[in-house]
């Protein structure tokens, strides 16, 4: 009996999907709706944001850029918290008002759920791993951390899991440092 495939869905089809507050994206055709963060979510997603411009604006390497669409191929298309691209990289990774290749950064804020959780700690670090982000950070609000992945042998390792006074770092921002208690300290 041979098994049925579904059609996979792409970037057309996603930019047909209703302005619902919902956020859609698509991995591998497949579609991914996901409810309007919650205020917690927001909360850490804005003390991120606020130090690393700060940073940026002290060291203009590049630009941040928070919950902008990610068009990686026909099929894929996402909407990362916050993506960093350096200066450098800018007029190649961006097309209008999207990003249509991977960015040198992204950072994501895993929203409660196991399918949310395992969806940002597989699904899209296995989709940012095959088209080449440099580093990911993945920020779990519910364990008070930050998991560290950089891209090694085609794939995005598992560097560090970050909690309490250690310092959030990384090459792509020199000099940066935020403690990661401070990002979750409402």
């Amino acid at each position: 009996m041979a098994s049925r495939i579904e059609p996979l869905l792409t970037v057309a089809d996603l930019d047909a999907c209703p302005d619902d507050n919902n956020r859609y994206e698509l991995i591998g055709g497949e579609l991914f709706v996901s409810r309007a963060p919650g205020i917690s979510h927001q909360r850490v997603l804005l003390k991120l944001e606020v130090a690393l411009s700060h940073y940026l604006n002290e060291n203009p390497i590049g630009i941040l850029v928070p919950g902008t669409g990610m068009i990686l191929s026909d099929h894929d298309a996402v909407i990362p918290d916050l993506a960093f691209v350096r200066n450098d990289r800018w007029d190649e990774v961006v097309t209008g008002e999207k990003f249509t290749r991977a960015v040198d950064l992204v950072i994501e804020i895993i929203s409660p759920g196991k399918e949310n959780r395992g969806r940002d700690l597989t699904v899209k670090r296995q989709l940012y791993a095959k088209f080449g982000v440099e580093e990911y950070w993945i920020v779990d609000s519910e364990n008070s951390s930050v998991l560290i992945f950089r891209f090694r042998d085609q794939t995005l390792k598992d560097i560090a899991t970050l909690k309490g006074d250690n310092q959030l770092t990384s090459p792509l921002l020199p000099g940066f440092q935020l403690k990661v208690a401070a990002i979750f300290n409402f």
